[in-house]
């Protein structure tokens, strides 16, 4: 384990520039930075478009954004990068363009994971402490990261803002679900959707709202009887947590609603969900028996996806309402 001066002028950098699932799965890493070295500035490196996932956390003294859009945005966020000296600095993506971003703030150090576990190998020729993890999770590969740099106490919290309603949002209860992953392979058949959200408002009489961005308005109007919400980070965030249960695919929008303790159904097909499901155990996984790990990015959706039935969809959300309607009975 790396000792950082605890005094007032110690400076940490972090580098996580996205995405969204990932920097929730860094957000406990980094509080455990901080809460072991309270007298440090910690700094945290993001690409703009995820820096509002950060607003307000009480562990990140400041934010700086990579602007790479424009060769003039480079120049500016390398010379804030240069601007002050790091004691060390942390890269918990492990890619080569996170590594750089690292060693061009000049740190003592620079910790990130072994050669043998990173995506991109030659991002480990810029450490100068290559940690190796025996943990599953990411989660928890982040924090032996953390603890190797010096986190003396693990903090498992994921300080995230309130965001802000955006888009249509039914006024009373409501089962919220994000269609859309990165990859294809990873998503559950759209159609699947439609039988599900006839049979919450026939059968549970609660309505099933498919958030997305703007670009999604026309796979999404193909669900008659499911309520569309079109919204950015702040809004999903918002609806997040506005919402009575969650069922996700393995994307960011699952794992805000296992960072918010959501209950809900998380349905998996060729990922891991011991490494990459939500984490807690707020909420349920679904997955094919005959399921193949592969972290291919495939084009089009895995047949262990197409598997997964509403019906049997339909089963686990109900039990997960009934569970939350009990217990709300009880509180009563």
């Amino acid at each position: 384990m790396y000792t950082v001066g605890k005094h007032a002028n110690s400076r940490i950098l972090v580098v996580r520039l996205g995405a969204l699932g990932d920097i929730i799965h860094t957000l406990p890493a980094v509080a455990s930075l901080k809460h072991s070295h309270p007298g440090a500035h910690l700094t945290w490196m993001v690409e703009p478009r995820w820096a509002c996932l950060l607003e307000d956390n009480p562990f990140v003294d400041e934010v700086m954004l990579l602007q790479r859009d424009r060769p003039s945005g480079l120049i500016e966020s390398w010379r804030n990068l240069r601007a002050e000296r790091y004691d060390f600095a942390v890269d918990f993506q492990g890619l080569i363009k996170s590594a750089l971003v690292a060693s061009a703030a000049r740190p003592d150090r620079i910790f990130g994971f072994h050669h043998t576990e990173v995506r991109e190998r030659a991002a480990a020729v810029f450490y100068s402490n290559e940690i190796q993890t025996h943990s599953i999770h990411v989660v928890d590969k982040n924090l032996d990261l953390a603890s190797a740099a010096g986190a003396s106490s693990e903090l498992r919290v994921f300080p995230l803002p309130a965001g802000r309603e955006e888009g249509e949002l039914p006024s009373g209860d409501f089962v919220l679900a994000c269609p859309l992953a990165g990859w294809r392979s990873k998503q559950w058949p759209i159609e699947y959707y439609g039988v599900l959200a006839q049979r919450l408002r026939q059968e549970v009489g609660i309505p099933l709202v498919l958030n997305g961005p703007p670009s999604a308005t026309e796979a999404f109007s193909e669900i008659a009887d499911a309520v569309a919400n079109f919204s950015g980070l702040a809004g999903l965030l918002y609806a997040t947590r506005r919402a009575t249960a969650v069922l996700g695919v393995d994307s960011g929008p699952l794992h805000v609603a296992a960072a918010l303790g959501k209950a809900g159904i998380a349905l998996f097909g060729p990922t891991d969900p011991a490494r990459n499901g939500p984490y807690g155990d707020s909420m349920r996984v679904l997955r094919s028996p005959s399921a193949v790990t592969s972290y291919k990015r495939g084009a089009a959706i895995d047949e262990s996806m197409k598997r997964i039935s509403p019906s049997e969809v339909f089963e686990a959300l109900k039990a997960v309402l009934g569970e939350r309607r009990h217990r709300a009975g009880c509180l009563a």
